[in-house]
């Protein structure tokens, strides 16, 4: 058969047609792509124009607001375009909040009065209401530019009790674990989601790939950790930044009621009301119910002890059934959610076997791990992408004292596996400088006297007091590297039945000035209240005169002490930006002979003789 030059034109014409067609479907196609086992920014997903955001009702099996009807979680989306016009299905980054609706104002008397007497409550304090703020759709806009032109879809959400979702904020009871998992229920298909608040029009999210990764700072950050403690699934991979992971530990320590760093007088009833900006007309409900029937009855500012109230806020005892693989990350001058409660969390994780790290930095509440380290974390358990991040023998990620928080120093572990314990001993002279000495000394007695009204770094700068003890190392020759929980052993006798025992660890001489570093003058600290000495959770009366031996841990740290400086173990009893403040005049003896500071050392005893000989 012959074929006609014009029939040859028009075949080539209609293939050429043909080809061009295939080649705009194909560039049309947007998808994510990866670099260096990282999500790249993908072009086709970085006009905010073209996000698509809408927001919805997610139904769970709970009912805590009271009013008979299973409460439903405010969720809003924001996905590329190309979700809904190419049938694209992106994982999902899930930040969820008791702030996002707005919080109550900081009005006098919302805190607890800490010029009380020891065992003592104080009056009642003022309770103030939140006014709601926000819109629809939009929850939040955090974290959209970082997540969404990287190929993820971006999901938020208010807690129970907050903004336009219903319930009661409990500040860790079971609702705000149990939110989260069904909202990620409802983006693996298994459970509803609705349009209105109290409408039955269904919301499926069909462009999710069933794969969610957590993460957010502070209570954001607490409510990851919660929602994993479930096993839910579809959740895996979070990235808690300074996560309260306690409650007890966040507003009591070692049986002393204690405050976080910055809000003195704070407790977990004044948090209740910082965040309950949910209904109006389920308020009164929410607070007989929660602050004034469970709170009341379960906090206990009279004793400190821990209960089965702060035993249920605590989600150490709720990790049998996680299974997320977990970015821990945290601040150890963190004095508001200080640095144990990622690193109680990061330990146990890690001795379930789950894919672990852990970053840490100089400064102190907040601060997220470098970019890479995020986007690998989520490219692996999201994207599935095999960038070998959880067979990396590092482990740990730490920003030394004079580095850029974007280059955290390497490390096969925390705390650094090189470190060990080195119990250093007290030497006379407390009163002005005592000594800290690898040798044990014979016995022998010093004495202080409680003042709130002076601050611990008063008492650290004091060349002589009568209201704390000093003990120092000698003058550091080289650099030491602390890496590690230190411990104290305290024996002592108290001239009443109750006081506050608080420890600081400093580096002297004390730094003044605009541009001291926070790592310059204090170590780490912590805080024990001696009638606990036998029990966290049931104190006993402290006899007066009679010696008690009180051990506990400081705050975890890992830092390089510089040569020059000296270690610094001071010993006061109330700590004027922490504890309650009882009138002065409490006397506490301490037995130098049965007291010690045990440091975990890099290098060991080893390498203290030779930092300080």
């Amino acid at each position: 058969m012959i074929i006609s030059p014009k029939s040859i034109s028009i075949v080539l014409i209609a293939l050429s047609i043909s080809i061009v067609s295939c080649a705009q479907n194909t560039t049309e196609k947007a998808t994510p792509i990866f670099k260096d086992g990282e999500a790249q920014i993908v072009d086709a997903f970085v006009d905010t124009n073209k996000w698509i955001r809408h927001d919805l009702w997610v139904e769970t099996e709970f009912d805590t607001d009271g009013d008979g009807q299973p409460d439903r979680m405010h969720v809003a989306v924001t996905r590329p375009e190309q979700t809904e016009t190419e049938g694209l299905k992106l994982p999902v980054i899930y930040v969820t909040s008791p702030y996002f609706a707005g919080v109550a104002s900081d009005l006098p008397g919302v805190m607890w009065d800490v010029n009380i007497e020891l065992g003592e409550t104080g009056k009642e304090r003022v309770h103030p209401e939140v006014t709601r703020r926000g819109q629809r759709p939009i929850i939040s806009n955090s974290h959209l530019r970082k997540w969404v032109p990287r190929g993820y879809i971006v999901v938020h959400s208010s807690s129970p009790g907050t903004g336009l979702s219903d319930g009661a904020p409990t500040i860790g009871g079971e609702n705000e674990t149990l939110a989260p998992k069904t909202v990620i229920d409802w983006l693996c298909g298994r459970a509803k989601g609705y349009t209105e608040r109290e409408g039955n029009e269904e919301v499926k999210a069909y462009w999710s790939t069933g794969k969610v990764g957590m993460t957010g700072t502070s209570y954001n950050g607490t409510l990851p950790l919660a929602a994993a403690t479930t096993g839910v699934e579809g959740l895996e991979a979070i990235i808690p930044i300074a996560p309260n992971t306690s409650y007890y530990h966040y507003y009591r320590s070692n049986g002393l009621v204690r405050s976080p760093g910055g809000y003195l007088g704070e407790d977990i009833d004044v948090l209740y009301d910082f965040v309950h900006s949910g209904k109006e007309e389920n308020r009164p409900y929410n607070n007989k119910t929660v602050r004034d029937t469970e709170m009341k009855n379960g906090m206990d500012r009279e004793t400190g002890d821990y209960n089965e109230f702060w035993a249920g806020r605590d989600y150490l005892n709720q990790m049998d059934n996680m299974k997320a693989a977990l970015l821990m990350a945290h601040g150890f001058n963190d004095w508001n959610v200080m640095p144990e409660h990622s690193y109680r969390i990061y330990k146990a994780a890690k001795e379930k076997g789950l894919p672990t790290q852990i970053f840490y930095h100089q400064n102190g509440h907040g601060g997220p791990p470098p970019m890479t380290l995020m986007n690998r974390w989520f490219t692996k358990y999201l994207h599935g992408v095999d960038n070998g991040v959880e067979k990396e023998e590092n482990k740990s990620y730490i920003v030394r004292e004079h580095d850029d928080p974007q280059a955290p120093t390497a490390y096969k572990d925390y705390p650094n596996p090189d470190a060990s314990d080195v119990t250093l001993h007290l030497t006379p002279g407390g009163a002005s400088i005592g000594g800290l000495t690898l040798d044990k000394v014979a016995e022998a007695e010093e004495m202080f006297s409680d003042d709130a009204s002076i601050s611990g770094s008063e008492h650290a700068k004091a060349t002589t007091s009568k209201n704390r003890l000093l003990y120092v190392t000698p003058k550091l020759k080289e650099d030491l590297h602390i890496s590690g929980v230190p411990n104290v052993t305290i024996s002592l006798a108290s001239s009443k039945p109750a006081a506050n025992l608080s420890v600081w660890l400093v580096s002297l001489p004390w730094q003044e000035g605009e541009d001291i570093k926070i790592t310059d003058n204090i170590i780490t600290r912590g805080w024990a209240d001696p009638k606990n000495h036998k029990s966290l959770t049931k104190e006993e009366d402290l006899v007066v005169g009679e010696d008690y031996t009180v051990s506990f841990d400081l705050q975890p740290d890992d830092q390089i002490i510089k040569a020059g400086q000296q270690i610094g173990f001071l010993i006061f009893s109330s700590d004027k930006e922490f504890t309650l403040h009882p009138k002065p005049g409490t006397e506490l003896t301490i037995h130098l002979g049965d007291t010690s500071l045990t440091l975990p050392v890099v290098g060991g005893k080893e390498a203290f003789v030779k930092a300080t000989n």
